[in-house]
Order: structure tokens, then C-alpha cells, then sequence
């Protein structure tokens, strides 16, 4: 049995506050630490402090190289590796690590996505340390968070622009709460708590399927006789395996300091979910990239793979990443949350209309933050919100700003206590608001969930867009508010008149239903339903203008990332279908022929044998089988011309519309035939791992 306790390992792999505190002298340590409050240069000398002891602390535990570890555009982490060697005269070495190479470091920028910022040959980047998020060790090396930028000063990283945006979202938060008489508070901060969602399936079986393998999901495959429909692995108890593994998971993440929570069965069989406690969000945004990694480093030594693709299987809910987002002041204030009387609490629904409006007018950017070739096969399918931006707020807060913006008295609505009817449970406190699992961004009582997002995407671009929109908002208020002649008018009016101007965000009904499209439409709200078709608006003017006002991008830097989700987009389903060429040609119309040929031979064998027994039946069988075989050669021919005419396209984006619009459809075509061929063919006859084998072998 393992008495370890969780104390004495937990953030053990991080150089936080603690080690801080035990290693720096006191005026290094509050230097450093108005440095993360407050944003201040830092002083050499006090980064050369700084390093020495983070050198000592990583040599003491086993640490022999370091890295500026950052975020690229590529979606997940990088890191070159440097020892601490550093050669002497005597032809011996010492270990070292100044400040300077703490603050910052030079790793090769020219293989990095940087749509159209620099050329090949262009190759100087940089990278500056982020000392908001504290170091932390992995596999020997001290790992530094930081910013990516190229010599000529592009932002590179998604790490930057959440970084401006969350100083950005401080700055005109406090403008409003010291118009409500905070002075004290100096600091206001997002937080996050991003939810994960993946699958654990054997290794064994993943190693035999090329699709999972090169894409993350399955191209080909029947669905099993038992999916999810009697909703029994929600919640259900863990198997031995998958207990195992998160319970080495959770130990692994606790020694990164990451505040790995809860951790239970998802719908899908063999899915599951991890969910943080809330922290600052940039911190939030590294841990959740070291979430990721560690997932599948955990999962081989199992002899599992962790798959976090969006849609692994066909048919069966996908996994998404639920975005809780709030703001937090340094007195530990929830500036979300509605208090006893959401009516009386002005600062409350200052804030919550601020949001309501910011969403409303910014929906396409929050839609293109979750654009990806893998979300595309998740949203609207019956386990994810649409692709339609709307907020949840629940009847009562609904209601709130409904009589205030229609000017009527609302009387005060006190919480009521749900009584549960089993007397060896206390009451619990009844909300005021419900949960809305089927709403894109729903109110949760302090928090908003945003749960668009798809499971292997960083959630920086996300709340990168969330911090600009509602500070733009915020910015707005604080500039009509400190200009007005009577603050409590002023107030009120803003809260009346963007409510009536926006409402139209808010539903609060079932976002699956097919009426809302409907009445989406009629609202005016963009449906933009693939990652195609969303990711232009990311370049339109009034964003562009969004993002320059702030200094959060430029106009190149926006165009860019644009080109580069186009790319990605590209190149992911490129590789999908030469994938499916590939398995088709050599694994799957193999397999079928071979078994048509001993079938056929089986059939003549027994014909010749006894010659008069029927064999009608299995005839019509073979003729199926070959129909079905010649439909799938043809049909793969014809995928095979059109991934090549997709690559004869000019632009990155008729690239990426012709593999969308053509490839696409062609690809589900030769899975509803490879499909129905699967479902004639005997298990020990068929070439891959199936459905049935894939889900429930863990």
C-alpha cells in the first residue's frame, strides 16, 4: 500500500512560491514577485539571482539540461534542450545559468508555422521567460515558460497574445470596480478550469490501426451492437485499468502542481474526464498543455493510448473541453458571482452584460477560436453545442434584466432550498440557475462554461478572444461611467440599454432542437458550420480593428494565424485521406478479395460435392460482397484524383474549401462502403481492430 502522502509530492517538480521563498534573498524574492503582481521589468542582477537558484533547485533533483519550453502555432509545446555545462580553460566544465539565458533564448523560428512572417531562410527567433508561470522540471530538464516572438518581433506563440490580453481585461476591470469604491483591490485576474475529455483504449489495438495511428480517429469502422445508448458508463465504476491510470495520472499532475480534481466515466464507452480546480488563466493555459502530454505519457506506461481527438469514433459522442471562465480580484473576490439578490448586486450585472455583450457582437471570433478539421466532426452532433454562439443565463437572471430593461420594480427573489426528500441528506442551496448542458456558453452561478471547444486544442486562442471582447466591453462602461453626472443612472442605463441591444445571444432553451436554427436565423446569429467557413471571419474588419486597438495583434500577425488555420485545416484532412487510400488499397480490398475468393471456392467445392444443395443464399452473399468490392475500388480511385486537384489549388484556403467541400464527401462515401463490408466479413477474416474490440478491450 502506498502511504505517500499527497503533501509531501504535491508541486514537488515545480520551483514555485515555496522553493521561492526557501532559496531567494527576501529582496531577490519581492523584487520577482512585484515582477508577476505588477508586471516590472526585471533587474539583471535580480535574474541572475534568480537563475542561480533555480539552477541549484533543478540540480538537486536530478535536472541535467534546461529549456525555454513555449507554445508555437502549431497547437502544442516545444523545447530545445541545453545542459548546464559550460567548458573552463583546464579543458574541465562547471555548471551554469545566468540570468541572461533565463530571460531569454534563441531556438530556430524557421520551422515553425508562421504564416507568411518569415521566410525559410529568415531563421532568428526568440524567446522571452514568463515569469507568471514558475518553472517546473520534466524527464531531467528545467522547463521555463515562455513567449515566442521572430527576430523582427511577430508574435510566434499563442502564450503572447493571452498574455497582453489578460494585462488588457485587469486594466478596464479595475476601472469599473474602483468606480464602485474598491480602492483596495489592486489586481483583477481570469481564471480557468478547463475540463478534459479523452479515450483509453488498448495499445496493442491502436498499433494495428493506421488511421488512429497517423490521425487520431478511426476513418473506417461499423458501429459496435452496443454503443452508448443504455448510458451506462456515465459515471459508472472504473475499471481496473483505467483506475489505475488515472490514479498514476492524477500523481503525476499533482507533482507538476497542476490541481488535477475529478475524474470520472464519460457517455462513450472508454471515455472518460478529468476536471482542475480553477487558476490563473495563462497558468491555466500551460497546465492544461502539460495536462495533454502527460495523458499519454501516463497511458503507454499502461499499455494504453490516450486519444484526444475530437471524434475517434463514428456514431459515439466526441470529446470537447469545457472553458469555466471567471474574474478573480486579489482579495479573492468573484466579480461573477451574483451573491445572495442578483437584483441588488449593480456590479454583478454590470459585468454580465458586459459579457452578454461582448459575445454578441464578437460571436464569429469565439466561433473561429474552436475551428478545427477534428471539432468540425463535434459540433451540432447531438454531444456538443452547434456551431451556433448563444448564452444560457436561466430564467431568474433572465428575468432580472428583462424587468429592467421593460423599467418595471422586480421584486427580490431570495434562494429557495431544494429539499431532496431523503432525510440522511442535508438541503442544498438551489441555484439560480440550472445547468444547460446543450448551450455553447452557459452562466453556471459564478462562472461561465464555454464548451465549444475540442479536446486537443490549447484553450489560449479561446480565452485570448474571451479577455479582448469583454474588456473592449468593460472599456466602453468605465469611459461612459467616469464621464457621467450621475453614476447610478448611468448604470443603469448601460445595464438597460445593452441588455435590450443584445439579448438576442441569449437562449435558454435546447440548442439541439432543430427549431433553434430556425430561430437562430431569425435572430440574426451566424451560423458558420464548418472551420472553412469560419476561419475568414477571424480578418474581418471589426475584429482586425479589435485587436490593433489593444495591441493584442497587428494586422499581419491576424492574417497570418488565418493562413495558418487554413493550413492546418489543409494538410490534416490531406493526410486523413492518403491515410484511407492507403488502408483501403492495402489492408481492406485485399482482405474482402481474399475472403471472396475462399467463399466462391468454398461454394463450388460443396456444389461439386452434392449437387443438389442450394446455395442461393450465399451466392447472392458473394455477389454483394464483389458488388460492394467494385464500388469501393471506384470510389477510391476517385478519392485518389481529388486529393491531387486539391493540391493544385493556389491559396491555402481553396486548398482547404476543395478538401472540405470534395475530399471530404468522398471520404464518407468509401466509409459507408467499407462500413457495409465490414459487417459481411468474419471478425477473423477482417484486416484491423473493430469498433467492438477497440471500445471495450480496456
Amino acid at each position: 500500500m502506498n502511504t505517500e502522502k499527497i503533501s509531501e509530492y504535491f508541486g514537488s517538480l515545480v520551483f514555485g512560491d515555496d522553493a521561492m521563498k526557501e532559496r531567494l534573498p527576501k529582496d531577490v524574492y519581492f523584487a520577482l514577485k512585484e515582477t508577476i503582481r505588477n508586471g516590472k521589468d526585471l533587474d539583471l542582477n535580480i535574474a541572475n539571482a534568480v537563475a542561480h537558484a533555480m539552477k541549484q533547485w533543478a540540480l538537486e533533483n536530478g535536472a541535467t539540461h534546461y529549456t525555454h519550453w513555449f507554445q508555437p502555432m502549431t497547437g502544442i509545446t516545444a523545447e530545445k534542450h541545453d545542459s548546464f555545462i559550460t567548458p573552463t580553460k583546464d579543458g574541465k566544465m562547471i555548471l551554469s545559468f545566468s540570468g541572461k539565458e533565463l530571460v531569454k533564448g534563441e531556438p530556430d523560428a524557421s520551422s515553425f508555422p508562421s504564416g507568411g512572417l518569415r521566410a525559410t531562410f529568415e531563421a532568428r527567433g526568440y524567446t522571452a521567460w514568463d515569469p507568471t508561470s514558475y518553472a517546473f522540471l520534466k524527464d531531467e530538464t528545467l522547463c521555463i515558460p515562455t513567449a515566442f516572438c521572430s527576430y523582427s518581433g511577430a508574435v510566434l506563440d499563442k502564450k503572447t497574445p493571452l498574455l497582453r490580453s489578460m494585462e488588457l481585461l485587469k486594466k478596464q476591470a479595475l476601472r469599473i470596480v474602483k468606480l464602485f469604491g474598491h480602492d483596495e483591490i489592486i489586481n483583477i485576474y481570469p481564471t480557468v478550469g478547463p475540463e478534459q475529455e479523452y479515450f483509453l483504449i488498448d495499445r496493442a489495438l491502436f498499433e494495428k490501426r493506421k488511421d488512429l495511428k497517423y490521425t487520431g480517429r478511426t476513418l473506417i469502422g461499423a458501429r459496435p451492437p452496443k454503443g452508448q445508448e443504455l448510458d451506462d458508463h456515465y459515471f459508472g465504476n472504473l475499471r481496473p485499468r483505467v483506475s489505475a491510470y488515472m490514479q498514476d495520472l492524477d500523481k503525476e499532475l499533482w507533482k507538476l502542481g497542476i490541481y488535477s480534481k475529478t475524474r470520472h466515466n464519460e457517455v462513450s464507452p472508454s471515455q472518460h474526464e478529468m476536471a482542475p480546480v480553477y487558476t490563473t488563466t495563462n497558468i491555466a493555459c500551460d497546465h492544461n498543455q502539460l495536462t495533454m502530454e502527460i495523458m499519454k505519457k501516463v497511458a503507454d506506461k499502461h499499455g494504453l493510448t490516450c486519444l484526444l481527438h475530437e471524434k475517434p469514433f463514428a456514431g459515439l459522442n466526441g470529446s470537447g473541453k469545457h472553458n469555466n471562465f471567471s474574474l478573480s480580484t486579489d482579495k479573492g473576490t468573484n466579480l461573477l458571482e451574483p451573491g445572495d439578490n442578483p437584483k441588488d448586486n449593480a456590479q454583478f450585472l454590470l459585468f454580465l452584460v458586459a459579457i452578454i455583450k461582448a459575445v454578441d457582437e464578437y460571436q464569429d471570433l469565439l466561433r473561429v477560436s474552436v475551428a478545427s478539421c477534428g471539432n468540425d466532426h463535434r459540433l451540432g452532433a447531438n454531444e456538443a453545442p452547434p456551431a451556433i454562439v448563444s448564452m444560457f443565463l436561466g430564467d431568474e437572471l433572465t428575468d432580472i434584466l428583462e424587468d429592467i430593461s421593460e423599467g418595471r420594480i422586480a421584486v427580490g427573489v431570495e434562494k429557495t432550498s431544494m429539499v431532496l426528500g431523503v432525510h440522511v441528506l442535508p438541503d442544498f442551496p438551489k441555484d439560480t440557475t440550472d445547468r444547460n448542458r446543450t448551450s455553447p456558453l452557459a452562466f453556471t452561478g459564478n462562472k461561465f462554461e464555454f464548451r465549444m471547444l475540442g479536446s486537443s486544442m490549447s484553450v489560449s486562442d479561446t480565452n485570448t478572444i474571451i479577455n479582448t471582447i469583454v474588456a473592449k466591453s468593460l472599456k466602453i462602461f468605465a469611459d461612459r461611467l467616469e464621464s457621467a453626472d450621475d453614476f447610478d443612472v448611468e448604470m443603469r442605463n448601460i445595464v438597460k440599454d445593452t441588455y435590450k441591444k443584445h439579448k438576442r445571444i441569449i437562449f435558454n432553451g435546447n440548442n439541439y432542437c432543430e427549431d433553434w436554427i430556425e430561430e437562430a436565423k431569425k435572430r440574426g446569429l451566424s451560423n458558420l458550420k464548418s472551420s472553412v467557413e469560419a476561419i475568414p471571419s477571424f480578418v474581418e474588419e471589426k475584429n482586425i480593428k479589435l485587436f490593433e486597438e489593444f495591441g493584442i495583434l497587428s494586422r499581419e500577425e491576424m492574417h497570418s494565424r488565418c493562413d495558418i488555420s487554413f493550413e492546418h485545416y489543409e494538410k490534416s484532412v490531406n493526410i486523413e485521406a492518403l491515410t484511407l487510400i492507403d488502408m483501403i488499397n492495402k489492408e481492406i480490398l485485399p482482405a474482402c478479395q481474399n475472403y471472396m475468393g475462399n467463399l466462391s471456392a468454398s461454394l463450388n467445392q460443396t456444389k461439386s460435392l452434392i449437387p443438389n444443395v442450394n446455395i442461393n443464399s450465399s451466392l447472392r452473399m458473394v455477389k454483394s460482397i464483389a458488388i460492394l468490392i467494385e464500388n469501393l475500388s471506384l470510389k477510391i480511385k476517385d478519392l485518389e484524383i481529388n486529393v491531387e486537384k486539391a493540391k493544385e489549388k493556389k491559396t491555402t484556403q481553396e486548398r482547404a474549401n476543395y478538401f472540405y467541400y470534395k475530399v471530404c464527401p468522398l471520404m464518407d462515401s468509401v466509409r459507408l462502403i467499407s462500413d457495409d463490408l465490414e459487417l459481411m466479413i468474419p471478425y477473423k477474416e477482417w484486416p484491423i481492430p473493430v469498433y467492438g474490440a477497440l471500445l471495450y478491450s480496456v
